[in-house]
């Protein structure tokens, strides 16, 4: 058994909860400045009020202010903070930790640099450590709410030691959480950080479906074409980054999931049914939305890149579109012509 003490108790980290206690390992929950809401409901009687679900009778929860404590004899660390959590995490989370412990976030996200380059959070933390912490992420096609229900989930863990990862998939895999090990941290982060920009993308389908024939009508050949260019274009993307080529599979996956639900589904559909950014934004007030800022920095980064001749940007007309909604409040107007290409085998 180990203690196991999530940081940020985001829907995520919250359903990741289940396989951790359920291997009886000890689990303690600590909220984010931005929780003591659900921490006081969890204390109350373990109910979720964000992933609505009841977490396992016997985990321990903590507010903010109580981090020190729920760190005390801790084997590992999980990082549950949201994008909007990254700094706090790694200026006033990270430095109380023992450089001893692991640390396995969930956040899912990327940073772009002035001269058009990325770098993961694991990157930006290890910035602010010296590179003193054991830092560790998860990526990969799982969404909170189907993990805290038991559906069967596939994700990979990445790290940069071998070692760390299988001790830390000891501690998590059951038989509904499958887990896969690699290495490739760049990869795995900027494969999982993309589909959030292009999830916003597909989902543009179904809202343009229904503003033009009604609530619940869905045309798939759209959402399809929208899916094929999304991949498309994030395999271009990680061929730049000069990762795995197979870490786009983690991307074409997560974004799967991410197209049939959640938050960025809703931003989505709002925009293609004929909200302009700025109105969907308002509709969905107090809702998390990391597409959109994975959007803005993929967007910079690749703008970035076209300056200094690295990148064609006709070889990215999904990604500009959403880009010119988000930032120019410009409306939906697929260029559905700009995805066609001819290919020739030599």
């Amino acid at each position: 058994m180990a203690v196991i003490t999530f940081i940020g108790s985001g829907q995520m980290a919250s359903a990741l909860t289940f396989p951790a206690f359920e291997n009886d390992n000890e689990v303690r929950l600590v909220g984010s400045p931005l929780d003591n809401e659900i921490i006081e409901q969890l204390k109350k009687d373990n109910y979720h009020k964000t992933l609505k679900r009841t977490l396992p009778d016997g985990i321990k929860y903590y507010y903010k202010d109580e981090i020190k404590e729920a760190l005390k004899g801790a084997d590992v660390v999980i990082g549950g903070v949201s994008s909007f959590g990254v700094d706090w995490f790694g200026n006033e989370v990270l430095p109380l930790i023992n450089p001893d412990i692991p640390v396995l976030t969930v956040t899912k996200g990327m940073i772009n640099q002035d001269d058009g380059s990325m770098i993961t959070y694991l990157d930006y933390w290890n910035s602010l450590t010296n590179n003193q912490l054991n830092l560790n992420a998860i990526g990969g096609p799982c969404t909170s709410y189907e993990l805290a229900d038991h559906d069967n989930s596939a994700v990979t863990f990445t790290g940069s030691n071998l070692e760390t990862l299988k001790y830390l998939k000891n501690l998590f895999k059951t038989d509904y959480y499958n887990i896969s090990l690699s290495n490739d941290i760049q990869g795995v982060e900027f494969a999982v950080a993309l589909k959030n920009a292009y999830a916003l993308a597909v989902t543009l389908a179904v809202g343009l479906s229904e503003k033009k024939e009604g609530p619940g009508i869905l045309h798939y050949n759209s959402q399809a074409a929208l899916f094929m260019q999304s991949a498309k274009e994030m395999n271009k993307l990680l061929e730049l980054a000069d990762v795995l080529p197979e870490n786009v599979f983690l991307g074409i996956g997560d974004l799967y999931v991410t197209v049939f639900g959640g938050r960025t589904r809703r931003i989505g559909t709002l925009l293609g049914k004929g909200y302009n950014f700025e109105e969907a934004m308002k509709e969905l007030q107090g809702v998390t939305l990391e597409s959109i800022v994975i959007t803005k920095r993929t967007a910079e980064a690749v703008k970035e890149l076209a300056k200094r001749g690295k990148v064609d940007l006709n070889d990215f007309p999904l990604l500009l579109h959403i880009d010119e909604i988000i930032n120019k409040n410009k409306e939906v107007n697929i260029p559905w012509e700009k995805f066609e290409s001819i290919t020739i085998k030599n």
